[in-house]
Parts: structure tokens; sequence; C-alpha cells
């Protein structure tokens, strides 16, 4: 196989892996944090708005909030706005990414005849995604004090339709470490 097949190759393999999930960043809890200690959990207010936020944000914010909603109810404690034990914080970014590979002298046409060109080797796009990284804070109400967060992030879908189960897949996989 040639160095230029394998390169498709292992692009392919990138890509596939990169749209079938998302994967968790990081996790961190302070001393003695135990999810059972607490009961109700209410939401910090998101405050987003300008020509930099999309038309679908508050669409995939509230998605991200149902997930983890879920997933909290999952571990029995109840939505409150009434003095809760815990607060939630949700944080939401999204870059735009391009996809390179490097080219090779190895990729290099045949050439026959006079050698008046030149050669180096660059990187070459191949595509354009977006990727988004979800954190979520959970921070104990009567002390202020930061408890637990974690971070994920995934190729963001540009079918819509597929945005939901992505954060849902994400935000399971995220609290699977809680």
């Amino acid at each position: 196989m040639t160095s230029f097949l394998r390169t498709l190759c292992v692009i392919f393999l990138l890509c596939c892996g990169a749209c079938s999930g998302v994967r968790v960043l990081n996790t961190d809890k302070a001393d003695g944090f135990q999810i059972g200690q607490y009961k109700t959990f209410e939401f910090y207010a998101i405050e987003a708005d300008g020509d930099t936020v999309s038309p679908t944000f508050h669409k995939n914010v509230d998605l991200l909030k149902t997930a983890v909603r879920r997933q909290l109810e999952a571990r029995g404690l109840k939505a409150t706005t009434e003095r809760p034990d815990l607060l939630v914080n949700i944080g939401v970014m999204v870059e735009n990414k391009i996809q390179t590979r490097s080219t090779s002298i190895q990729e290099a046409p045949r050439y026959m005849g006079q050698r008046k060109y030149s050669w180096k080797s660059e990187e070459v796009e191949v595509g354009r995604y977006r990727e988004g990284t979800a954190t979520v804070h959970l921070v104990e109400a009567a002390s202020n004090k930061l408890v637990w967060k974690g971070a994920v992030a995934g190729v963001v879908p540009d079918n819509p339709e597929k945005v939901g189960p992505m954060i849902e897949e994400g935000i399971t996989a995220l609290f699977a470490k809680l």
C-alpha cells in the first residue's frame, strides 16, 4: 500500500472515530465529595447573547440541561428552585477546526525531464468540522464551593437531529465518571 493510501485510511478511521462518539476530557472532585450527600439541585442561569451566539445555541443548552437533569435525577437528586443543595453550571464552547495531513516527497509524482521545480512538505486541508466542548460544574450552594467538575468534547454533527443524541451520549459518559 502506498504512503498516500495509508494516509487516506488513517484519515478515514480518525473521521469515523470522531463522528461515532465523544470523549471525556477530564473530571475532578473535592475531597470527600459524594453525590449521595445532596438531595436537590438547580441550574445557574446561562447568559449568552450577541452576534457570536448561533441560532441553535439556546436549544442546545436546553438539551444539555435535560441530559444533566436526567443524570442527576437518576442519582436520586430532585430539581428545585428553592434553596437547592447543588448549583449546576454549564459551559459551552464550539470551535471551527481544520483537518490537515502532511505531504511528503514520497507522494510526489514521478517526473522525467527537466528538474526545474521544487518540492516541500506542507500541510494540506482535507476537511473542516466543528468541535464542541461542554463543561459541568457542581457547586455546593451552602458554601459556594466547587465540589465536582468535568468536561466532554466531540465533533458537532452537521445534521441538527443528531445533536441531541450526541449531547446525551456525552453527558452520560461524563456522569459515568461521577
